[in-house]
């Protein structure tokens, strides 16, 4: 059975002008995914990546895009993201009252459908669509900027969704994003999450990129 940790490169910390290089070195070095952060400036107090930045990793990678959308009402917004070329395509519970119809429709559109909690939100409002999630994508910071100090406080929620998991669809995955590095990676690895999605900790490595993903390589 192929090993189910992986390590998601969130470019919200990578050199813009540089983007398709440093993605090329992120992936030569062992990078898993691409992470791609979208915000719209209302849902999140943060403006970033529309369809265009997805669409130019798409040329710069083969590694699974993993679109995080932190917007308002996404369900007008997963087919473009589709269509540039996403992999899987996340959703927040929060502000997506037909949750379980975005996420089918994600999946209608050859995406596969996550949703996200952030970190005040109770694991027990995904557990309905679980059996339809391909991952659950645990915030660890307050979303919006990248460089967020960690909050341990989400942990015993990563170890309640991954029993939960287990219990009602063992093929999700279980990812975190926020404050990761070598000293949180190993605390969210042990709570359970099979994902981690690292900006600061690669793109600010002090010996670079690939020093950066090694480091979290040994963590897990």
């Amino acid at each position: 059975m192929p090993d189910p940790h992986k390590i998601s490169v969130s470019i919200l910390s990578a050199d813009f002008t540089r983007l398709g290089e440093q993605i090329a070195e992120a992936e030569a070095a062992g990078a898993d995914w691409i992470h791609v952060d979208v915000m719209d400036g209302h849902f999140v107090p943060n403006l970033t990546m529309g369809p265009f930045i997805v669409e130019a990793c798409r040329r710069a990678t083969q590694l699974p895009l993993d679109v995080h959308l932190m917007v308002e009402a996404p369900e007008r917004l997963i087919q473009a993201f589709a269509q540039a070329g996403a992999t899987y395509l996340t959703v927040h519970v929060e502000n997506n009252p037909n949750l379980y119809r975005t996420m089918q429709a994600i999946c209608e559109l050859g995406c596969k459908p996550g949703v996200v909690l952030n970190p005040g939100t109770p694991a027990s409002t995904v557990f309905p669509v679980l059996p339809l999630a391909d991952m659950v994508l645990v915030m660890s910071v307050n979303p919006g900027y990248s460089g967020q100090k960690f909050i341990p406080a989400v942990l015993p929620k990563v170890t309640e969704l991954s029993q939960a998991i287990q219990r009602i669809n063992p093929q999700t995955l279980l990812e975190i994003d926020g404050g990761m590095n070598i000293d949180t990676l190993p605390q969210a690895r042990s709570a359970g999450a099979q994902v981690f999605v690292a900006a600061n900790a690669i793109f600010n490595h002090p010996q670079g990129i690939t020093a950066g993903i090694q480091a979290l390589r040994g963590c897990i």
